[in-house]
């Protein structure tokens, strides 16, 4: 199978896509700065995959040789051309065959306090990437996006055809690399790339060792449940009893993140056996709930009450967002399988054993 390079491999995205990808037979190194995770969710990762445990390396790395699928951990920069540069050469047997882009900045409230701060990290950290990977002669990318790029849809569900017009920066921000990345492929031969635009994940492994552990105060939703189930929080806002939905409370698509996981499995796959190509998909399941009912399913599932209260709107916010994820279900042969209830059963059973994160 192939060595591949994760970016951002310690988050929450990043880390349960490592541990599909092994299991899919794939070595991979790790290349995360730690800013918004630990090292501690790549020893998950190599626990539930069947290696031996991470171990500081001669190398400066933590990894597991001896095995026959490697999983090694660096600790490094993506704006840092020594720290890629070590990245890709950090095997002595395989050099490495595509990257999988998760590094990043993503919250939308952060964004809009400190834009300088996104800009150099999303799309400069993206573009000295990209230097790398050429200098390297890996031409094989996919990229972490977002549908948070489409703003305030027109309709839904939405199709990757529909207007790509941001209303904050770390959607401009996702839109830049999109467009650093449509122009490598119209102007270098050779680029196989992958724009995966996904929706809301949630949830975590089944297993319960692995799941999302946000550093400081949550600002997405799942996770501000949880503590609110657990007692960690009195209460949880809903922004909005007031839009055109069924019950006044916003309707997002919210995918598993195993499923989310799989569908970054499944493109990389297709991209390493096809031709070079430019793909861009939207991963989400194609149906929409409101934030009422995913509380209330959690409650069901759990049997914890969740406390809330209706605040004002937010700015920004729209009523409705729901993927048409059709044309990866036609590319990739990808669809998703876990319904609502295991993404609030998974996610519970994560929290409840890790109750401060990692």
């Amino acid at each position: 199978m192939a060595h591949l390079l994760i970016t951002g491999g310690a988050g929450f995205i990043g880390s349960h896509t490592c541990l599909t990808l092994l299991e899919a037979g794939h070595s991979l190194v790790v290349i995360d700065n730690f800013e918004g995770s630990s090292p501690e969710p790549l020893h998950q990762v190599a626990a539930l995959a069947g290696l031996g445990p991470l171990e500081q390396l001669a190398t400066g790395l933590w990894g597991t040789p001896d095995e026959p699928r490697q999983l090694l951990l660096l600790q490094g920069d993506i704006r840092s051309s020594s720290d890629l540069e070590r990245a890709f050469n950090s095997s002595s047997t395989a050099a490495v065959e595509a990257v999988l882009h998760f590094a990043g900045l993503k919250a939308v409230a952060e964004s809009i306090a400190e834009p300088l701060r996104y800009w150099d990290t999303n799309v400069a950290g993206s573009r000295c990437l990209l230097q790398a990977m050429a200098t390297q002669g890996c031409r094989t990318l996919v990229f972490s996006s977002s549908a948070t790029l489409y703003g305030l849809p027109d309709s839904v569900p939405i199709a990757e055809s529909a207007p790509v017009r941001p209303i904050n920066p770390y959607g401009h921000t996702k839109a830049a690399v999109e467009q650093m990345l449509a122009d490598l492929a119209a102007n270098q031969e050779g680029w196989r790339m992958a724009r995966l635009r996904y929706f809301n994940p949630v949830g975590a492994h089944p297993s319960g060792c692995l799941g999302e552990a946000p550093f400081g105060q949550p600002s997405n939703l799942f996770p501000l449940i949880n503590l609110v189930a657990q007692g960690q929080k009195p209460c949880l806002k809903i922004y909005g009893l007031d839009w055109p939905t069924a019950d006044g409370t916003g309707v997002r698509d919210y995918i598993h993140v195993m499923d989310l996981a799989e569908g970054h499995r499944a493109a990389v796959q297709r991209l390493m056996n096809d031709p070079p190509q430019l793909l861009t998909l939207n991963l989400g399941t194609g149906k929409g709930h409101s934030v009422l009912e995913l509380v209330r399913v959690f409650e069901k599932v759990t049997g914890r009450p969740v406390a809330w209260e209706g605040v004002e709107r937010r700015p920004g916010d729209s009523a409705c967002s729901i993927a048409d994820p059709s044309l990866a279900q036609e590319v990739l042969g990808w669809a998703t399988s876990h319904s609502l209830e295991d993404m609030c059963r998974d996610g519970w059973r994560w929290q409840v054993s890790h109750p401060h994160g990692y």
